[in-house]
């Protein structure tokens, strides 16, 4: 079977699951925003998978991830906004425009130059965008609202950094963060208000991501790293704890923190 065939048959799988009269009941009730989040715990899956490095569960991660696209692109058709064609059509237009150096004839001297022209076109597309929609022009237009939290700081900070919004070197980040903490420490003390104390922990946060995009290093990545460690960590600790014939609801927190260190020196 061709990809063209497989994906024709993905299509037709789809429109039967919404067909109004012999369709699946649950696809049928959803919208586009009920499908929303699915499509972003898809692309997490993914990404899970990647960093894995298991290709099976990579292909279909992006088998599910696909899915998405073509459902929400069916709800589209339904409705006369667009279908998925449109969508492909648009999507390789757009890399055709970016990649002048190679379905054109422009040149560019290395994967940096790269960066650096694929940036400057899209925010020629952002211009003119923001001119279309008769709405002033800044730097961070075009940072998706819907991106994960860490995911946004970092992007936002670059983009101010190349407007020159941006310390030289890592020294005064690490006083920005000496700083988040301190303010947050304080109101914790006074005694504020959660709206207050959830604000200075924002900050320090944010700082935190300013932290990671100056040592070049992605902090959801990072985080899912850290979450991976800690799964893997507590449930060594939960095994051992079980083969002693102690339940971890019964253990003290004395009795988990030396077994996780235990882990911790084992690994």
């Amino acid at each position: 079977m061709t990809a063209s065939s497989d994906l024709t048959r993905l299509l037709d799988i789809m429109a039967r699951l919404r067909d109004p009269e012999r369709g699946c009941p649950w696809d049928l009730e959803q919208s586009f925003v009920t499908i929303a989040p699915y499509t972003i715990e898809e692309a997490y899956e993914v990404a899970e998978a990647a960093e894995r490095g298991e290709p099976e569960a990579l292909k279909d991660e992006l088998g599910d991830l696909l899915l998405q696209v073509v459902f929400h692109a069916r709800m589209a058709e339904e409705a006369r906004h667009f279908n998925f064609n449109d969508v492909a059509r648009g999507i390789a237009d757009k890399m055709i425009r970016r990649h002048p150096h190679v379905f054109a004839n422009a040149e560019v001297e290395g994967s940096a130059a790269q960066t650096v022209a694929w940036e400057v076109q899209k925010a020629e597309e952002r211009r003119a965008k923001a001119a279309a929609a008769g709405s002033p022009e800044s730097a961070l237009d075009g940072v998706g609202l819907g991106l994960p939290a860490l995911t946004r700081a970092e992007k936002l900070q670059k983009r101010a950094a190349r407007v020159g919004f941006d310390w030289p070197s890592t020294a005064p980040v690490f006083d920005k963060i000496d700083e988040e903490i301190a303010e947050l420490r304080a109101e914790i003390n006074q005694g504020a208000a959660s709206e207050r104390i959830a604000d200075e922990l924002g900050d320090l946060l944010f700082a935190v991501v300013n932290l990671a995009r100056r040592l070049s290093v992605d902090a959801e990545q990072a985080l899912r790293g850290a979450n991976r460690k800690f799964e893997r960590r507590f449930r060594a600790i939960e095994e051992r704890l079980t083969a002693c014939g102690k339940p971890l609801a019964d253990a003290t927190l004395d009795e988990m923190e030396a077994e996780w260190q235990r882990v911790k020196a084992e690994e």
